[in-house]
């Protein structure tokens, strides 16, 4: 798990050097590369691709500043 975790942060930090980058070719391949990595750490810590959609429907019509406040309600 932590060797995968790692990877996908080394690939998300390529993406975000790609982005600020401007060469869209660079940002096409490293988004395929953090997308893999992603798919490969959710299968190592046993997380489906179903619940991250579920996840993210339930959020949906929410703003990121109202849900950043119900996780944090949620810790309380």
């Amino acid at each position: 798990r932590a060797h995968t975790a790692r990877k996908f942060g080394e690939e998300a930090v390529e993406l975000v050097t790609a982005a600020l980058g401007g060469e869209r070719s660079a940002q096409v391949a490293e988004a395929a590369d953090v997308v893999f990595h992603l798919l490969v750490l959710l299968e190592a810590l046993d997380v489906g691709w179903e619940e991250v959609l579920a996840e993210l429907a339930r959020r949906e019509g929410t703003s990121g500043l109202a849900e950043k406040r119900a996780r944090q309600a949620e810790k309380f």
